[in-house]
C-alpha cells in the first residue's frame, strides 16, 4: 500500500491495508450480519489471497472483494461456497461514489499478489475464532474447547440412536475432517469424520457423531465458525485433515420424507410460501 494503515470504510466493515495484510474490521450494529459480529476482526495476509475484484453491486453500490486461496482458511475452506452474499467475509461493499478510491486500493493490492496461482495452501493462515466455543444444535449441545468436540443430547431433539450411544466427546487426534451444512438449507448439521474410517449411518439424525440443526438452532454465526475451529484443530494435528462436503445425492424415500416433513411446517405456518418453494427445489436437487 502507499502508506502503512491506510483505512477504507464501508457499509459493516473497515478494511486497513498493511504491508503485507490486510486487517478487517467487522462494525456491531444491528444490521451489520450476526457472522461479522461474531468474527470481530480478522487478519488477512496477501499470501491468503489469490486475486481482487470490482464490480457493480445493488442499489448504487460498489464491491470490492478478495479472492481468498484455497485451504488458506478453514471458516471458508468448511463453508463450502453456502454462505449468502451477504455473510461473505470478503466483501466490502462502499457506496457508488467511492467507486474511484477502491479502483485504487484494489490495484494496490493486485500489485502485492504473487503473478502466478500458487496453488493450495499447505497450512491455515487466516485464524478463527478461538476456544472454548459452543452453540446448540437441535439435538445438543456441541463444545469445543480446543483439544475435543463434545454432544449432548437433548432428550426433545435426539433419536433414540443418539440417547442409547450416549453423549459423546471426540479428541480433535481422532478426527479426520468436519462436515457443514448450513442451517439455511433444511435441515443442515455439522458432522465429524473419524481418523479410524469406522463406518457412520447414512443419516446424521442417527449418527452420534453429528448435530442436526433446526428453525433456531445451530445458526451459521454460531455453528460455522465453530466447525472452522475444530477443522483448524484437526488440521494442526495432522495431515489429513480435511473438510467434507455432504453427499450431492441422497435416498429419494429420504427426499419424500423430507419433503412432507417440510409440507407439515408450511401448514403450520412455520416456513412461508416462498421457504417452501425455495427448500422444496432444494432437496429435490439432491436426487
Amino acid at each position: 500500500m502507499s502508506r502503512m494503515g491506510d483505512v477504507l470504510a464501508g457499509f459493516h466493515a473497515a478494511w486497513e491495508f498493511e504491508s503485507d495484510s490486510v486487517l478487517i474490521r467487522y462494525e456491531r450494529g444491528i444490521r451489520t450480519p450476526k457472522l461479522f459480529q461474531v468474527l470481530g476482526e480478522r487478519r488477512v495476509p496477501l499470501e491468503a489471497v489469490t486475486g481482487v475484484t470490482l464490480t457493480p453491486g445493488k442499489r448504487g453500490t460498489v464491491v470490492l472483494r478478495m479472492e481468498p486461496r484455497a485451504g488458506a482458511d478453514p471458516l471458508m475452506e468448511v463453508a463450502a461456497g453456502q454462505l449468502k452474499e451477504s455473510a461473505d467475509p470478503y466483501r466490502l461493499v462502499l457506496p457508488a461514489e467511492r467507486e474511484v478510491l477502491a479502483e485504487y486500493y484494489a490495484d494496490e493490492l493486485r500489485a502485492r499478489l504473487p503473478k502466478d496461482d500458487p496453488g493450495p495452501a499447505d497450512a491455515h493462515l487466516v485464524p478463527v475464532p478461538e476456544a472454548p466455543l459452543h452453540f446448540k444444535a437441535y439435538d445438543a449441545k456441541a463444545s469445543f474447547d480446543g483439544g475435543a468436540v463434545s454432544f449432548r443430547w437433548f432428550w426433545t431433539g435426539a433419536s433414540t440412536a443418539k440417547w442409547k450411544a450416549g453423549d459423546q466427546t471426540f479428541p480433535v487426534a481422532g478426527l479426520s475432517g468436519v462436515e457443514w451444512r448450513s442451517p439455511e438449507v433444511f435441515e443442515g448439521h455439522l458432522r465429524l469424520h473419524r481418523r479410524d474410517g469406522e463406518p457412520a449411518p447414512a443419516e446424521v439424525d442417527q449418527d452420534p457423531a453429528s448435530v442436526v440443526f433446526g428453525l433456531g438452532y445451530g445458526a451459521v454465526h454460531e455453528s460455522l465458525p465453530f466447525a472452522a475451529a475444530v477443522l483448524a484443530a484437526v488440521r494442526r494435528a495432522g495431515p489429513a485433515a480435511v473438510p467434507v462436503t455432504a453427499a450431492a445425492h441422497r435416498d429419494p424415500a429420504d427426499i419424500a420424507e423430507r419433503i412432507r416433513h417440510l409440507g407439515e411446517l408450511h401448514r403450520a405456518g412455520l416456513v412461508t410460501d416462498e421457504e417452501f418453494s425455495v427448500k422444496k427445489a432444494e432437496l429435490l436437487a439432491q436426487l
